[in-house]
């Protein structure tokens, strides 16, 4: 800290710790459970910051303190604002409706109003405790208006929020009622991050149906009151854990011997399985515990040779729902074990309590199936932490395919909790699996959960919070201009010989021809192809088409005239139409680039298959992923799929309309009309386009050009049209003009 306030400000629900206040004022703390102080706390020791949050209890109230070497700062709730806006808003409507609609969400209009009052309590906090261009770290779904609220207070610090939750769909999403106001408080920050790629590319598709900001990929452009914009990323940081802590800690020798005395505890079984979470309906308890039932009755498993351990933390006791679910677990377990018990052996041994690190280590050392068997779960540390505890190479992980663990451990045995019948038979693969192939995926896993730890994981998260790409100079117009405006001012750019050499630039898909659901079935406008052969003849008038298609497809497609320049694949192609047909420049890489290629094009297939309508496109130097004719569900998946791998081969994707393209030259079509403009040696430049790759090349004119936007949505364009034959329309003018 300085005398400024803190340059690290946490702002989290809960604070981490629970603490209590004596009668005469001293202060007794104890570490709180829970997966983002397990993640937080060693950053938070390390950096000195501040931690802002709720206590955990109703109306304590208290100055900041120090504690396990952070500084706490208590929000005070009194017992109705967790009625309503913890218990309601963020539990009863929030929490089911992120997590798939496996329980209904309630809306309520007072739960919503004490959400807002309660998030702008946390962020004035929050604001006066950092110092000036302070990094404020915002932390999960309960406070999704903060950053906003930040922004508004302290313009001047760098904002990162963390959703450790999923982030729904946007048929799920859209339900919420104040799906707009939870959008733009999101927005307030510079990064916005999620545990898998498809919750981030879930938000982008959220702000582009709330909101008429432009989104590039997982870069969404914000305009702020003042006319100033800025860049807001969207992006995956998957959460991990302390797994080099979670690894010494099940390697200490009262940790082994604690290990072997559960086993002998519970009956010496030839195989324990083992289920840890929180009493939860997203856990999928009920699935797992129904599924060992029925594998019990068919004489797949048998007891006492098969134990089941089921660590049940409580979680919401006061919730209905919870209640409701405890009661579900216990009767249920009660059953099984009532039919297939003896005495002093139970199938099911049920825990209904919270444990300390030393004792779950000793529970994951001792189990030989580890069952995660989430409905839908975030990230799941529980998985992580088992892994980490295996020291030993042994032990089997069953992992739901509706975590986002799934994403990184390769290796697990993966299951779809909701299908019972497949649930069951791969839990039998498990507890039969030999050590040899148990070995060969446990080696894989710890290979990923020890390398990918907590530091890893927050020293990403605030590495690309630090460098959120700052927008291209020039200013967002908000809305469409009228006609008139556009047809006076190429009226006047036709007239004006002084202003030549002229560059006239065009993109083809969407600006030249209408968008179709088939790229072979676009054609160009007649009003489009008559005006190209007119501007082509005039001198000190050039004309160049600038495409994401590949130049070889562009010439067979666009039907240009000779004379015309050809940039494909978003400036990484160049060739010219000639009397004899297409002149293409080379494209030459060198043996990575290559290497890399073929890497993303195995990548971007692998993304497409089994997925009606998404398909694969090869270019010389790129590969792009179509999903234009595909449904919602799956583009939506298959995009996310993509932007991964980009992520992951360390390349940029750019996302358009439908597609994502990752090339390795990693050019955009606002460098190729640089170099096209120098080498032509154009004095003003006409450009026109309609899609997110093209902001790269309106950012790139000059006050003296001329940019034109042809469709919806915000840009940097200084003109607009409604669409390609409006456009189209003013072009043949605007040639008619030239040759006059």
């Amino acid at each position: 800290m300085t005398d400024r306030g803190y340059d690290f400000v946490v702002v989290a629900n809960r604070l981490p710790v629970d603490f209590s206040v004596s009668e005469d004022g001293e202060i007794s703390w104890t570490r709180s459970p829970g997966g983002l102080v397990t993640a937080l706390g060693p950053v938070m020791q390390g950096a000195g910051g501040v931690w802002v949050g709720w206590s955990g209890a109703p109306d304590l109230e208290h100055e900041p303190f120090d504690a396990d070497g952070v500084r706490v700062v208590p929000i005070a709730l009194s017992a109705s604002d967790i009625e309503l806006y913890y218990e309601g808003f963020c539990n009863d409507t929030l929490w089911p409706l992120y997590h798939d609609v496996i329980q209904p969400p309630s809306y309520h209009r007072l739960w919503w109003d004490a959400y807002q009052r309660v998030n702008r309590r946390f962020a004035e906090e929050a604001a006066a405790q950092a110092a000036p261009g302070a990094i404020v770290w915002v932390h999960d779904y309960q406070l999704q208006l903060v950053p906003a609220l930040v922004r508004e207070l302290r313009p001047d610090v760098q904002i990162g929020f963390f959703n450790h939750i999923p982030f729904p769909p946007l048929e799920i999403f859209a339900q919420l009622p104040s799906r707009s106001q939870v959008v733009n408080g999101l927005l307030g920050a510079d990064l916005v991050g999620f545990q898998r790629a498809s919750d981030a590319a879930n938000f982008v598709r959220a702000v582009r149906r709330f909101t008429d900001l432009t989104t590039l990929g997982e870069v969404i452009t914000v305009t702020e009151a003042g006319g100033d914009r800025r860049h807001v990323r969207a992006a995956a940081f998957p959460i991990s854990i302390d797994s080099g802590h979670f690894d010494s800690l099940a390697r200490s020798p009262e940790v082994i011997a604690r290990s072997r005395e559960i086993r002998a505890e519970i009956g010496s079984p030839d195989v324990m399985m083992l289920g840890v979470d929180r009493l939860d309906y997203t856990k999928g308890i009920l699935h797992r515990i129904k599924a060992f039932g029925e594998l019990l009755q068919e004489g797949r498993l048998a007891v006492p040779k098969v134990t089941l351990v089921q660590v049940a933390s409580p979680s919401r006791e006061t919730v209905g729902t919870y209640m409701q679910l405890r009661e579900d677990v216990e009767l249920l377990v009660g059953r099984i074990n009532g039919e297939y018990g003896h005495l002093g052996c139970q199938p099911i041994r049920y825990l209904h309590h919270s444990y300390p690190p030393e004792e779950m280590a000793a529970l994951y050392l001792a189990a030989d199936v580890m069952l995660v068997t989430a409905l839908r779960d975030g990230m799941n540390l529980v998985a992580k932490e088992y892994v980490a505890a295996r020291w030993d190479m042994r032990g089997v992980l069953v992992l739901s395919e509706f975590t986002g663990a799934a994403d990184e451990l390769a290796g697990s045995v993966f299951v779809n909790p909701h299908d019972i019948d497949g649930m069951k038979d791969r839990i039998v693969f498990a507890v039969e699996m030999d050590y040899r192939e148990q070995r060969r995926r446990m080696r894989r896993l710890r290979r990923r959960v020890m390398l990918d730890d907590v530091q890893k994981w927050s020293q990403s998260f605030l590495a690309v919070l630090s460098a959120v790409p700052q927008p291209p100079a020039g200013r967002m117009t908000a809305g469409p201009g009228p006609i008139d405006e556009l047809r006076t001012a190429l009226a006047g750019l036709a007239q004006d010989k002084a202003r030549r050499p002229l560059l006239v630039a065009l993109d083809f898909d969407g600006t030249l021809a209408p968008l179709v659901d088939g790229p072979d079935d676009s054609g160009m406008l007649p009003s489009a192809a008559e005006a190209l052969d007119l501007i082509v003849g005039v001198p000190d008038v050039m004309l160049a088409l600038v495409s994401g298609r590949s130049v070889v497809d562009l010439h067979r497609r666009a039907g240009a005239p000779v004379g015309t320049v050809l940039i494909g694949s978003h400036g990484a192609e160049c060739g010219r139409v000639g009397p004899d047909g297409l002149e293409l420049d080379p494209i030459r890489l060198d043996p990575e680039q290559t290497d890399l290629l073929t890497r993303i094009g195995a990548g971007l297939t692998a993304a497409a298959r089994g997925r009606d309508g998404v398909w694969v496109q090869h270019k010389p130097a790129a590969v792009v992923l179509h999903t234009r004719m595909a449904g919602a569900v799956e583009a939506e998946a298959a995009t996310a799929q993509a932007l991964t791998l980009a992520t992951s081969l360390g390349v940029d994707a750019l996302h358009g309309k439908d597609v994502v393209e990752i090339s390795v030259l990693g050019v955009t079509k606002g460098d190729a009309l640089v170099r096209l403009r120098d080498e032509l040696g154009a004095r003003v430049v006409l450009y026109a386009g309609d899609d997110t790759t093209d902001e790269y090349a309106f950012a790139e004119l000059a006050a003296t050009d001329l940019s034109v936007k042809v469709g919806a949505g915000e840009t940097a364009a200084r003109l607009r049209t409604g669409d390609p034959r409006s456009f189209c329309q003013e072009l043949a003018a605007f040639a008619g003009a030239l040759i006059r």
